[in-house]
């Protein structure tokens, strides 16, 4: 089973040459790719001075994760993909099984690792930690991390576990169904298009799998931290994207304007806490989900929807009200 590990890098040499090695020396089973999305800084030349088994793929412009994942995958021979942030340093026999699954399971088509804090090794990371889920309003959480409440890795989370949706810190999804799914959706540029492609590949049936034996470490925030306005905007717009494509016929009227009812309790949040520019954000995010609504429901007229999507009700009344701050305790 041919595995190709794909670094999407964009003006992050630094991070190439902290995080490559570990992916370099504990892959053997893989053929390893960086993808870069037309960086202006000395990414291309460092690795092939310094990585010389890494192969380069040359983007020609940064269109994002959506669109630089896309154009790169396009020339890859393999069965499976793992899309990996540059970011990330993984551990010994990560891939093995992983691999094992995808060849035992023919509909688990994506699968993630366990994803903990490089910084904080013994904590889960916030950017997918045990697996992820979405509640009925489309916020996602994960085990081992809901909204800002990380839990420490006492091996609650050890095992095999069918999820909702896969990080794309570290992504591994089957070829031929990243291709019938159409790939990642590159109207969202970052954030969340993962989370979209795995609730596509549900409507269709498909198993996503936590695989709590295989171990990587996330940096997390080296892109676009959780104090950049961007980050924001592309959160609150991408999560009305992907909900007005998935909801079941019937509630998706009336989930959007629930959701944008929140947002906008939220947005207010900001302004009282003195994050003007998140505030802003947000209007903006509305005003593009709104520019886009039309294409975006051509587009669910094209897709399969299914009535179950989520487990918890409302993740924001669980934890801000019910004090739940953990997965175990939903």
């Amino acid at each position: 089973m041919k595995t190709a590990i794909v670094i999407l890098n964009w003006n992050e040499k630094k991070l190439l040459e902290q995080f490559l090695p570990s992916v370099i020396f504990h892959s053997n089973e893989a053929t390893i790719y960086v993808a870069d999305n037309a960086s202006t800084d000395d990414s291309v030349n460092f690795i092939k001075s310094n990585f010389p088994s890494v192969q380069i793929i040359q983007n020609t412009e940064n269109g994002g994760f959506a669109k630089g994942y896309n154009d790169a995958l396009k020339d890859i021979d393999a069965d499976i993909y793992c899309l990996l942030n540059n970011d990330v340093e993984v551990t010994e026999n990560w891939l093995s099984p992983i691999i094992s699954i995808f060849k035992s399971e023919p509909n688990t088509i994506i699968i993630q690792p366990k994803i903990l804090d490089y910084k904080h090794k013994s904590y889960f990371e916030y950017a997918g930690a045990a697996g992820g889920f979405i509640d009925k309003f489309g916020y996602p959480y994960c085990r081992g991390r809901i909204f800002n409440t990380v839990e420490k890795d006492e091996n609650q989370y050890d095992k095999i576990n069918n999820i909702f949706w896969a990080s794309g810190a570290c992504f591994f999804i089957r070829k031929n169904a990243f291709v019938t799914l159409n790939g990642l959706d590159e109207a969202f540029f970052a954030h969340m298009e993962e989370i979209d492609l795995c609730w596509r590949a549900k409507n269709l049936d498909y198993d996503i799998k936590y695989i709590g034996t295989s171990t990587v470490f996330h940096l997390g925030g080296a892109t676009l931290n959780n104090t950049n306005p961007r980050k924001t905007y592309l959160n609150f717009r991408n999560s009305l994207f992907m909900l007005t494509k998935n909801i079941p016929k019937g509630q998706v009227f009336y989930i959007v304007f629930i959701r944008l009812f929140l947002d906008g309790i939220a947005g207010i949040r900001f302004l009282i806490t003195g994050k003007f520019s998140h505030f802003i954000a947000v209007i903006k995010s509305h005003f593009s989900f709104y520019w886009h609504l039309p294409k975006l429901l051509k587009q669910r007229k094209t897709l399969q929807q299914k009535k179950k999507y989520y487990q918890t009700k409302s993740i924001v009344w669980s934890y801000f009200v019910d004090n739940k701050k953990t997965f175990n305790s939903l």
